[in-house]
């Protein structure tokens, strides 16, 4: 399971010119799941995002969790982190989850961090066309595989 971090400022996600979930401050998280991922996957994933400390202290250090700063997440499924773009010039998909294995671990997701932040996260819709917009806050960017955890 992939995911890459975006830490913003606000953050919102619009699905056919509807607006369907906003934050302020905290993490914009695409999420990317693979055919071998699990729920110790999306647990690990979770806990490890919220325990982060990419947010400034009072003394301008990067000291603090999204979870100290009672910030808030903005949760996106996006299968495209699993591109493979080593031949040609076409990205091959076929390293991502299936639908029907991808989006139970998505669900599964947003559950774990809901858990871990202590309070309910936003999410776009799994499988929508979506439009995202946000304002980075640093840039913060980070990228996560829960295969690669040392």
């Amino acid at each position: 399971m992939r995911a890459l971090l975006q830490r913003v400022s606000a953050a919102h996600v619009d699905i056919a010119g509807e607006r369907i979930g906003t934050i302020n401050r905290g993490l914009l998280i695409f999420l990317g799941i693979a055919p071998h991922d699990t729920a110790a996957d999306s647990d690990w994933l979770a806990a490890k995002i919220c325990s982060l400390r990419i947010f400034n202290d009072d003394a301008a250090m990067m000291n603090l969790s999204v979870r100290d700063i009672a910030g808030q997440l903005l949760i996106i499924s996006q299968f495209t982190l699993y591109a493979r773009t080593r031949k040609g010039n076409r990205p091959s998909w076929d390293c991502a989850a299936r639908p029907e294995i991808a989006f139970p671990l998505y669900e599964t997701f947003l559950r774990a961090s809901n858990s871990a932040l202590g309070r309910p996260v936003v999410a776009g819709r799994f499988g929508a066309d979506m439009q995202v917009s946000l304002l980075n806050d640093g840039p913060i960017t980070l990228l996560l595989d829960s295969h690669q955890r040392d």
